[in-house]
């Protein structure tokens, strides 16, 4: 409904937020929140339209300034990567290498240091109007994530460590973007002074390649210590060296050098979410049309790896429409969906 009232006026509401912005009176509004499972729970929290259409004009701004500075292999929220680029150069270097070491950031959004980020960001923003903006946001999100952060103590804290502000809300723009900025760090550690050839990562979990059990061994050592001065932890026992031949569980999908398979937890919800469907068709509640949507958008993604006969098993049950129910006005008379 936000969206709907926002551009019911959008002339004179982008007029209005434009003389806000300007004479530096624009104030972030209150987040609406709520949980997700997939598969750990997790805060999702919503800005107010108005707010993510700033956030949207910012990160136009800055984010070729510091998009400049980041590494080919980092692939969230990136024009021209994703989730699938990611998937291929992982496969890439599982052929070429014979140990990984895997890593996982416990609680990444909700230890990201405030401060830390802060001043990573005036590093490269000179203007002062931009860095108010900056900090409007920053402030607004932090009290979201305050009770999701389990305290960690780093080298050197005193008591008042714990009020530090930290937290980053899941689901804004600037929070995906500034993560990159925030562990960029990370990164070109891990290039420049570990020189690792092989490494990837895609927000808080990252991959580091070598034919060396003990060397991977040696910079997990490494990386503990530069994430600690990041004020962040891994998961000790989620961050582990293993044979590329075991397969990599990563976005999704379990990568082998010669092949990748779906994860079995994405199929069994696929397979529950289908037969709803079928069911909603039944009953007239919902279109096939919609329902072809929904399925080839799954299919679209299970098809990076090889998985041709578990879509053909999964989607071997067809979507009927019973004659004896009554329909909705607009649903289509049954036929089997047909040229998956």
């Amino acid at each position: 409904m936000n969206v709907a009232d926002f551009e019911f006026d959008l002339e004179r509401n982008l007029f209005d937020l434009q003389a806000e912005l300007l004479d530096g009176s624009y104030r972030p509004g209150a987040y609406r929140s709520f949980y997700i499972r997939d598969p750990k729970r997790r805060l999702i929290s919503a800005a107010p339209f108005r707010d993510r259409v700033v956030h949207h004009a910012l990160c136009n701004v800055i984010g070729p300034l510091f998009e400049r500075t980041f590494i080919g292999d980092s692939y969230a929220n990136r024009v021209g990567k994703g989730t699938h680029a990611a998937l291929d150069r992982c496969q890439s270097f599982a052929r070429r290498y014979r140990y990984v070491l895997q890593c996982d950031i416990e609680q990444f959004f909700p230890s990201i240091d405030l401060t830390i980020l802060r001043e990573m960001l005036a590093r490269k923003l000179a203007d002062d109007a931009t860095m108010a903006l900056v900090d409007r946001i920053l402030e607004g999100g932090a009290p979201v994530l305050t009770g999701e952060y389990a305290m960690h103590w780093f080298p050197g804290d005193d008591l008042f460590a714990v009020n530090r502000p930290r937290g980053l809300p899941i689901g804004n723009l600037t929070s995906q973007f500034w993560a990159n900025v925030y562990l960029n760090a990370l990164d070109q550690y891990v290039k420049r002074e570990l020189r690792c050839a092989a490494y990837l990562r895609y927000v808080d979990d990252f991959l580091l390649f070598s034919n060396s059990k003990r060397e991977l061994w040696a910079w997990k050592d490494a990386v503990r210590a530069k994430l600690a001065n990041l004020r962040l932890t891994l998961h000790e026992r989620e961050s582990t060296v293993y044979p590329v031949t075991n397969g990599i569980p990563f976005l999704g999908f379990r990568v082998y050098p010669t092949h990748r398979r779906l994860k079995r937890r994405n199929g069994v919800l696929f397979a529950r979410r289908y037969r709803r469907m079928r069911r909603a068709v039944a009953c007239g509640e919902l279109r096939l049309a919609d329902v072809r949507t929904r399925v080839r958008g799954w299919i679209a993604h299970a098809a990076h790896g090889n998985t041709w006969r578990l879509r053909r098993a999964l989607l071997r049950p067809p979507v009927v429409v019973h004659r004896y129910v009554g329909l909705k006005r607009g649903a289509q008379r049954a036929k089997p969906l047909r040229g998956w």
